[in-house]
């Protein structure tokens, strides 16, 4: 029987070994926002904590984040040598500042009143505590830019491992505060959602610092480059990288804007974090599929092993959703994981059934962008995020104009479909470089 009929070939176990502290570092990140909503809604004003952190910090803080977001697969992608890292070293202390400039504006002057009470129509009871907690959490964008760079190199030399140790460190750091918080409980909630998430962020980017000098000095200064990377070459090739999630975030605070002015709008704002929260952990192993992709994809012979496991990978992480949506553990993790009300997880089990469609192709997502990232032609990534972001808002506006539907359900729907536009127009911008890997591997086996 020849080798890539067995369950686990050497290929697979390749692919699994690059996937599989990857996977385990995105579904740790996605205990985060779980871990925070549980300990919310066990102190006093759960509603005002979660709708406060969930619907306004949490939202603007990912914006802030969003053009630094996509360094880990650029630095996996380009730091091919000394030269290549030092370029886009200095393209995340640069960004990282100016980012980090925007938040403290924001947090602690009067354009927060403009923007979130204004702008953003969020109810008067969320505004200090919004306040707050957006001033709190300041360095998480600077932590994020730099511990996302460094880890690129450190999945590009072979040590994907540190991500998920890394991941384990920031997640440990977020239990201690949010114990701690709870312990005290006279610290209002969203208040130790913010300072856990600060603090992780912060400890994470140390370990990656510490991690990353030996893999520098042994590895990567060895490295030669024929052709250097250039300014214009890497702004080329970033910059359509990083409108996407630039794209992709901005729905995060339009969607609570539009939740503020939809019936029910603090259960909405409140309920939200919890059921996405879910989903993001249900999807997180197939979001790890990405860096996978654009690490081995260059390797000749390895695309119909990729393309196996991640069929495997999307219809597992599929049936987990529907198995959490279709059967009491719905009520069990609303209930009593999360901490919500009666009232509350009837709404949530409704919601985390709409979120389906989420799970279904977020696997499929990271292909395709992966493929796409490979290819190096990603302006189609872009592309397919304002795709997404169209159709969020089209959907959002209906809600509003409407304004019969709960804005928890109007929400998630239109993320669900916006998802599903996005992957069918990876999938067709993907096609031509699915075509030219094909051909590169026929009849070629992926040596290992």
């Amino acid at each position: 029987m020849r080798a890539e009929h067995h369950l686990f070939s050497p290929q697979q176990k390749k692919i699994i070994q690059t996937w599989i502290p990857l996977a385990g570092s995105w579904m740790l990140m996605g205990i985060e926002m779980p871990l925070i909503t549980a300990i919310l809604t066990r102190l006093e004003n759960p509603e005002i904590s979660l709708a406060a952190y969930g619907g306004v910090v949490f939202p603007l803080a990912m914006i802030f984040e969003a053009p630094i977001v996509m360094l880990l697969a650029a630095s996996t992608a380009l730091s091919k040598d000394w030269h290549a890292y030092k370029l886009l070293k200095q393209f995340m202390i640069i960004s990282g500042f100016l980012l980090t400039t925007i938040h403290i504006l924001l947090a602690f002057t009067p354009l927060f009143d403009i923007v979130v009470g204004q702008i953003m129509a969020i109810p008067d009871v969320l505004i200090e505590p919004s306040r707050v907690g957006l001033q709190i959490i300041t360095p998480w964008s600077w932590a994020i830019a730099y511990r996302r760079f460094q880890q690129g190199v450190l999945i590009r030399y072979g040590h994907s491992d540190a991500v998920g140790i890394g991941t384990v460190i920031s997640i440990t750091v977020h239990i201690i505060v949010l114990v701690f918080g709870l312990v005290i409980g006279t610290i209002p909630g969203y208040i130790i959602g913010a300072a856990s998430q600060a603090c992780g962020v912060v400890a994470e980017a140390i370990y990656t610092c510490i991690r990353v000098k030996p893999v520098l000095r042994d590895q990567l200064k060895k490295e030669k480059s024929e052709k250097k990377l250039t300014w214009r070459g890497f702004l080329t090739f970033y910059i359509p990288l990083a409108l996407t999630p630039m794209l992709a975030f901005t729905w995060q605070p339009i969607g609570s804007a539009a939740l503020s002015r939809m019936p029910f709008p603090i259960e909405s704002l409140a309920i939200w974090p919890v059921i996405t929260g879910l989903v993001f952990l249900l999807r997180s192993p197939g979001l790890a599929y990405n860096e996978v992709v654009v690490a081995l994809a260059e390797q000749k012979g390895s695309f119909r092993h990729l393309r196996k496991f991640v069929n495997q990978l999307t219809l597992t992480l599929t049936l987990i959703h529907l198995l959490v949506a279709l059967t009491p553990l719905a009520y069990l993790w609303f209930r009593y994981v999360s901490g919500l009300s009666p009232a509350f997880t009837e709404l949530a089990k409704i919601g985390i059934l709409i979120a389906i469609p989420m799970t279904v192709v977020g696997s499929l997502q990271s292909w395709y962008q992966g493929l796409i990232v490979y290819s190096r032609k990603t302006k189609a990534i872009p592309e397919a995020t304002l795709i997404f972001l169209i159709t969020v808002i089209v959907i959002l506006v209906f809600g509003v104009f409407v304004n019969r539907y709960i804005g928890l359900f109007v929400g998630l729907t239109g993320f669900s479909l916006a998802h599903i536009t996005q992957t069918i127009w990876l999938w067709k911008r993907s096609r031509e470089v699915n075509k030219q890997i094909q051909i590169r591997d026929n009849q070629t086996e992926w040596v290992v």
